[in-house]
């Protein structure tokens, strides 16, 4: 089985895509709640691969730590490219780029950037990566998860990036006989 992984929350008030903002101290109990949640139901794996952009691979030393098991860094796991975007406060964002806050055309590529097509063209290619790997985590962000989602589902794709409920260290479940992505987990707001 495969099993992949959100990172845990970030630092909302800037763009993510290629952004290298870290989790925040929510993202980082949300992260362990998960890895309880993992070692819980014995669920096992044998290699991590994490994208490199700072907040899955904190993500993923988080799992790390917990399992002993080496990280593999894969660029190919990164989020969307949002070019100049990338890690601009959002606020600057909204007032030089409109057009590129909220919903996006699929077919619009941010300024010096990349369109949702273009990420799900080269997730695909990654998913059949994927496909063929055994008993391991992929650590990643909701962009790449949701490509996942809309190929295996054979759903047209839409810039709806809550439709498939890929939260913050949301953890799925890949059979890849079956060709089934499923949720099996998301760490719930804390109690209070």
């Amino acid at each position: 089985m495969i099993y992949i992984l959100r990172h845990g929350l970030d630092d909302e008030r800037f763009i993510g895509g290629w952004s290298n903002v870290e989790l925040v101290g929510d993202g980082i109990e949300q992260v362990k709640r998960t890895v309880k949640f993992m070692q819980e139901h014995s669920i096992v794996f044998d290699k991590i691969y994490s994208s490199d952009i700072k907040r899955a691979v904190q993500t993923a030393q988080l799992v790390s730590d917990a399992y002993h098991i080496p990280i593999e860094l894969q660029p190919c796991l990164r989020e969307l490219d949002k070019g100049t975007l990338t890690g601009m406060p959002k606020e600057k964002a909204e007032a030089l780029f409109s057009d590129f806050v909220g919903d996006v055309d699929i077919s619009t590529s941010y300024p010096e950037g990349e369109s949702m097509l273009n990420l799900y063209r080269r997730q695909k290619e990654v998913l059949e990566w994927i496909m063929g790997l055994e008993r391991c985590l992929i650590v990643t962000h909701r962009g790449p998860i949701n490509m996942y989602y809309f190929y295996l589902k054979e759903e047209t794709l839409t810039n709806d990036k809550k439709r498939f409920g890929v939260t913050h260290a949301s953890l799925h479940e890949l059979d890849t006989k079956q060709k089934i992505l499923r949720k099996i987990y998301e760490p719930k707001e804390k109690m209070k």
